[in-house]
């Protein structure tokens, strides 16, 4: 995962999801402690050996969405999980804390018909129970955005609280 998040100011973009926020089953699980979207803002300023800082908060960023759900091929394939009782009781964890849950789920992955799974490849049931539940455990509690809809949210919000700050 991406340890630098000033690089993807070049970028221009609204959101990146290259954090996130704990991981034990990832080599470097540290993360970034949070379960919940964060503003990256454009630094300002430069250092005499042209490290920019971010001291001075700015309008103009970034959106970050840290996964805050173990990753599917980790979880399914590496670590050879049957059932995603682990998603489920993270998920559990994020909704209790107001968070927010982010699975990074790879299509190539799942397995979907009749045949003999590959070697790394998952059934799509863990998935499908993996949503069955959250509709079942939180419908009417929760808001089934897309990253880019999260996104906009945030940065509104975030650029509205910077206004009021002037």
């Amino acid at each position: 995962m991406l340890r630098n998040l000033d690089w993807l100011h070049d970028l221009d973009m609204q959101y990146d999801a290259s954090t996130f926020d704990t991981d034990p089953f990832e080599p470097q699980p540290q993360g970034r402690h949070t379960i919940f979207p964060f503003w990256v803002p454009r630094p300002t300023g430069s250092s005499s050996n042209g490290q920019h800082s971010a001291i001075n908060s700015s309008s103009r960023g970034y959106v970050e969405l840290p996964y805050t759900l173990p990753q599917d091929f980790t979880l399914f394939v590496v670590l050879e999980e049957k059932t995603p009782e682990i998603w489920l009781r993270k998920l559990d964890w994020i909704a209790q804390h107001g968070g927010m849950a982010l699975v990074d789920v790879h299509p190539d992955y799942l397995y979907f018909d009749d045949a003999i799974i590959g070697p790394r490849e998952y059934p799509v049931t863990h998935y499908k129970s993996f949503l069955d539940y959250v509709s079942r455990q939180y419908d009417g509690a929760y808001w089934n955005a897309t990253p880019r809809q999260v996104a906009e949210f945030c940065a509104r919000m975030t650029k509205a609280a910077t206004a009021t700050q002037d």
